[in-house]
């Protein structure tokens, strides 16, 4: 069966209210996502404001303190987490267990599935990203971004690319496990270029050069000079644009029912 389904009956907007409320609970009844995606970097955060050297500026950072490096590093963290980790497993493992199927013929359509699967994690990812930049701001004085319009753009593009490669992986993976494997192992590789072990600021020449064509390299850096005031670098734009729409549309001609 294609990706896309067939024309079917209207259903009324309820019936999707209804969809994301369920798909919220199931979410939350997981706890990988709340615990991984929201719980873990905030204490991360916690952590390194709780070390006096990651709160003075350094001249190996461009005269930014560590903390200030980290906090786009850990927004990037909680959209790889749930892009990853938390939707490819789910949607691999509904279709293993028949459930998009059984529901692609029905009014309600499995594509609201995916909707609903979408807002959920979209708006998790959110809130965990506007607790991190409260809590840096209040705890630790963190200064908000500069460019916030462009800020707001720079989360967005870094939010479609890897959601982009999320849904791919579990487009292609048969299994939630093998959907779960794919992205954990994506996920380190990336975070490693986002910045998390080794800021970006400090990696050797060759190695800050692979984080720009990453998405979360790229993604981080935007969030970096968009906190910093200024827009992000058409370079690194134009390689969220690219990461989005190569896997989205792959995940689209790939993404089956059954």
């Amino acid at each position: 069966m294609s990706a896309i389904a067939p024309a079917r009956p209207a259903v009324p907007r309820s019936a999707l209210t209804r969809l994301v409320i369920t798909e919220g609970k199931l979410f939350a009844r997981e706890r990988v996502g709340l615990i991984w995606g929201v719980g873990f970097p905030l204490l991360l955060l916690v952590i390194f404001g709780s070390i006096p050297a990651f709160k003075h500026p350094s001249k190996d950072l461009g005269g930014l303190s560590a903390l200030q490096v980290y906090v786009p590093v850990l927004m990037a963290f909680v959209l790889a987490m749930i892009a990853l980790n938390a939707l490819p497993p789910t949607l691999a493992g509904y279709r293993e267990k028949g459930i998009l199927r059984r529901l692609s013929t029905t009014p309600v359509g499995a594509s609201r599935v995916l909707a609903a699967q979408f807002a959920v994690n979209l708006a998790t990812a959110a809130i965990a990203m506007v607790a991190i930049l409260t809590v840096a701001r209040i705890a630790y004085h963190v200064a908000l971004p500069r460019q916030a319009v462009g800020f707001l753009a720079a989360v967005l593009l870094t939010s479609v690319a890897l959601f982009g490669v999320g849904t791919f992986i579990s487009a292609v993976c048969t299994t939630g496990r093998a959907a779960n494997a794919a992205g954990a192992i994506l996920f380190f590789p990336m975070m490693f270029f986002a910045g998390l072990w080794l800021p970006i600021q400090q990696m050797p020449s060759f190695l800050r050069h692979i984080s720009i064509y990453t998405p979360l390299g790229a993604g981080v850096q935007s969030l970096q000079e968009t906190t910093s005031g200024v827009w992000p670098h058409p370079l690194l734009v134009g390689v969220l644009v690219a990461w989005a729409v190569i896997f989205g549309t792959a995940a689209a001609k790939l993404f089956r029912w059954e």
